[in-house]
């Protein structure tokens, strides 16, 4: 947003934990980089209309539109800002990163920007980055498997589940699976993760940092022609 010039923002996001916790960091965020908030407003995810909440952002004049909405819910806002002629930049968070979102928003998600996993935009990924062959595997065996290649969220507990694999046996050196020093030394095993690549990223935890990416695990993602490609 600053490399593009923003300096005002509407904000939209759903009325439970997802939104509001988008709407603190942005908060945050756009203060110590000098863009100001100018509307921010709230929807449930089941909602069938945000006609209201899309009029006040307009009535705003911001440069860009942030949606912070999970899934499905995060096409709405942005459809009814286009048919409403808002002309400015939208964003979105990860929770949009799904094929759905292209299939549902159409023509009016066009040139939309959010940074999500790697996994949308693999082809365009270099060769050399650590975690591409382990997302080719995941989506190769994924699609074997069930006739379709998988949204990104499922990868998430993919890699769970290669921390898991390397982290277990390191606790077991130390104690017994099911008892409670068991359970200290997984943590401890998986807070000492070190350069692991999965499908989203390559992991380096420590007790202070439970999720471990670095610029490694986002890509910088805008919708071109319906589908998700870097951006340049």
């Amino acid at each position: 947003m600053v490399k593009r010039g923003i300096k005002t923002l509407g904000f939209v996001g759903t009325a439970d934990p997802y939104g509001e916790n988008w709407a603190k960091v942005m908060a945050v965020q756009c203060e110590k980089h000098g863009i100001k908030i100018v509307a921010s407003e709230r929807f449930q995810r089941q909602d069938t209309s945000v006609t209201g909440q899309s009029l006040k952002l307009l009535m705003a004049k911001p440069d860009a539109v942030l949606v912070a909405a999970p899934g499905s819910s995060s096409v709405m806002p942005q459809t009814t800002l286009f048919d409403q002629g808002y002309k400015g930049q939208m964003y979105q968070t990860h929770g949009a990163a799904m094929d759905a979102f292209l299939q549902l928003g159409g023509k009016k998600v066009e040139g939309t920007i959010l940074a999500a996993s790697l996994m949308l935009v693999l082809p365009e990924m270099p060769d050399n980055h650590p975690s591409k062959p382990v997302a080719r595997q995941y989506i190769d065996a994924y699609t074997k498997a069930y006739g379709s290649a998988p949204a990104t969220f499922g990868a998430n507990v993919y890699d769970a589940g290669l921390l898991l694999e390397k982290a277990i046996p390191v606790a077991e050196q130390k104690a017994q699976p099911g008892t409670p020093e068991f359970r200290a030394a997984l943590r401890l095993a998986l807070e000492n993760t070190h350069e692991m690549s999965g499908t989203q990223g390559v992991y380096n935890m420590t007790p202070e940092d439970h999720s471990g990416f670095d610029e490694r695990g986002r890509e910088l993602i805008t919708v071109k022609d319906g589908h998700w490609t870097l951006l340049k």
